[in-house]
């Protein structure tokens, strides 16, 4: 069971999370919504298309584009469409 923490809260938790370049990406119903907000960042990776990214805020305490997600990548990636992975001092226990 993968969870994925800030601030004291719990921001998403599977089993059946995917593991790419060392991130795992939990699938949309894992994750708790109530904690993201849409951030105007954009990046592009090589292989897996152009990532968006949420702002995570937990009891008034924004992390800034702390998780991201491909909604449309490439098919290389496909598997991954609209799952969502965390970083910038989100905890995810694998």
């Amino acid at each position: 069971m993968a969870k994925a923490t800030w601030n004291g809260a719990v921001l998403a938790e599977s089993e059946h999370c995917e593991l790419v370049e060392g991130n795992h990406y939990f699938p949309p119903d894992a994750v708790r919504r109530e904690y993201l907000q849409p951030s105007a960042t954009h990046t592009v990776c090589g292989w897996k298309g152009t990532a968006s990214y949420y702002d995570v805020v937990v009891d008034g305490r924004r992390n800034a584009d702390a998780a991201w997600y491909y909604p449309e990548p490439k098919a290389a990636a496909a598997r991954i469409a609209g799952w969502v992975a965390f970083w910038r001092g989100v905890h995810v226990e694998p």
